[in-house]
């Protein structure tokens, strides 16, 4: 899609003259029709940058192999139907992106604490070209987790060598103890300073709070050492259980992030990624699996009871029908949704004719996208693919059932609970030339994003989401009539601006 600057001439005629006055330039003129309104869905993917899983594709690439790599997803992930990708920003305590906290990631450049050669932002470069796809960009942050490979020599500046005494070893990584005050402030602090720096749409953590387990005789075991905290917890007359206080640490830090975003740029939607069974027997029809709440001290029904978030994510990695059954966990989840917030799913396509699921088909992620669509939650459905990846390969011809799955374009479902109320009304000033149709418009604070429906014949469809800070769009026709709404940051909608060819 081609974006042309606006030139002064046509920049003054867009200020200066009301709509109704517009049309005297070209074909279009104002019209009262109706329009349809725009299929409602959260569809996006992780993009994991974690030992270099999806992105960038090995530490230390010249910058100019980053970029490249990430349009190739962006585009992809466009082409493929969907509206927003999920990008982790902190792997190990560290950053992709210009930071004042946190060393540069060694995934990134190949020895932490040294940024790209040539200067450039890698999260404010992935959020502007997401953008302009019209693609939502959710910065994902790993809480806890200090060291993932030993291959990482740690900086000066990094965590673990500025305050050796909070690390704890967790089989061959480290961790920052989530009992420190210190440690929790610092995780929100570094997402507060990305929302307040970036123009992110969402901030994401995901499952790593307590450590996982090991397993001993087939029993879990716990992966660190941290009673020396826990000691002096009671020392100071604390009076919960270890497993209970373990929990409160991660509820006290769920709570203030979500406040502290909340405070800080209030239409950031908070997300969390939780293993997908709260506690085996919840549903009664799921008997197995790992005990998230006693184990990993994840209490997440908790917080999508009190509504400490946006939107709710759970890893519902098992196939339909399975002892872990998809649907069955699905609908539970939906059942303690008590605040209405959204609900989005994490679906593990990259294990369609894996070495995990080796004959699963690439049919199951339909299914199982289908389950959400049949059961809503509040404002619509949604889902997120685990991960980029799946869709890059191509597992079992997946990008074909997505044209299938997401043939209509879908804009990602209102919060409605944010306050927001609708932005205001689009200027748009039309213009004619050569069979397609480029549209100017007036600049709108309270928009976001501006939505273009077009109409060939009797059928709308939804050409395309773009920035509301972009002055002008060339459609690829000149359709027989077209609307354009504002999206406000709280994805509510105003009243469509609609001009007819005559």
């Amino acid at each position: 899609m081609a974006f042309l600057t606006l030139s002064r001439r046509v920049w003054l005629l867009a200020l200066a003259l009301p709509a109704s006055s517009f049309p005297a330039r070209a074909e279009y003129l104002p019209a009262k029709a109706k329009v349809p309104e725009p299929l409602r869905e959260f569809r996006a993917a992780w993009i994991a940058t974690v030992h270099n899983l999806d992105w960038p594709s090995k530490p230390g690439l010249p910058p100019a192999q980053q970029r490249a790599e990430m349009l190739a997803l962006l585009d992809l992930a466009a082409a493929s139907g969907l509206n927003a990708v999920v990008l982790q920003v902190r792997t190990e305590c560290d950053a992709f992106y210009a930071s004042r906290l946190e060393p540069w990631s060694f995934f990134l450049s190949g020895q932490m604490g040294t940024g790209p050669a040539d200067g450039y932002d890698p999260l404010a470069f992935a959020v502007a070209e997401a953008h302009k796809r019209g693609l939502e960009l959710h910065a994902w942050f790993n809480p806890f987790r200090a060291s993932a490979t030993e291959r990482s020599a740690k900086s000066s500046g990094h965590i673990s060598r500025t305050h050796s005494s909070l690390m704890l070893s967790s089989g061959s990584m480290k961790w920052a103890n989530p009992a420190s005050d210190f440690v929790r402030q610092r995780a929100i602090e570094v997402m507060i300073d990305v929302a307040k720096r970036y123009d992110v749409d969402g901030i994401h953590i995901d499952d790593y709070f307590y450590p996982y387990p090991k397993t001993v005789n087939g029993k879990p075991v716990d992966q660190f050492d941290d009673s020396a905290a826990y000691r002096a917890y009671r020392s100071k007359d604390g009076k919960l259980e270890l497993r209970d206080w373990r929990r409160d640490n991660i509820n006290q830090f769920v709570r203030n992030a979500y406040s502290s975003i909340k405070s800080t740029k209030s239409h950031v939607r908070f997300g969390i990624s939780p293993f997908g069974i709260w506690r085996p027997g919840h549903p009664s029809s799921v008997k197995a699996g790992l005990d998230a709440y006693n184990d990993i001290s994840a209490d997440s029904r908790l917080w999508l009871n009190q509504g400490w978030l946006d939107y709710f994510s759970p890893q519902l990695y098992w196939r339909i029908g399975s002892d872990q059954d998809y649907t069955a966990l699905y609908r539970w989840w939906s059942g303690e949704n008590k605040q209405n917030r959204h609900l989005f799913p994490g679906i593990a396509s990259s294990r369609i004719l894996s070495s995990e699921d080796r004959n699963r088909p690439s049919t199951e992620t339909v299914r199982q996208i289908e389950v959400t669509r049949r059961n809503p939650a509040s404002g619509g459905p949604g889902h997120i693919h685990w991960s980029i990846e799946a869709i890059k390969k191509d597992r079992g011809g997946l990008r074909s059932r997505f044209r299938e799955v997401y043939a209509e374009s879908a804009l990602p479902p209102a919060a409605p609970w944010l306050g927001a109320g609708p932005p205001g009304h689009v200027y748009v000033a039309p213009s004619e030339s050569g069979g397609r149709l480029e549209l100017f418009f007036k600049p709108e604070p309270s928009a976001r994003w501006r939505l273009i429906q077009v109409r060939h014949g009797n059928n709308w469809s939804t050409l395309r989401l773009m920035p509301a800070a972009e002055e002008s769009i060339l459609l690829p026709d000149a359709p027989s009539a077209v609307a354009i709404r504002h999206v406000g940051p709280s994805g509510i909608l105003s009243v469509p601006t609609i001009l007819e060819k005559r």
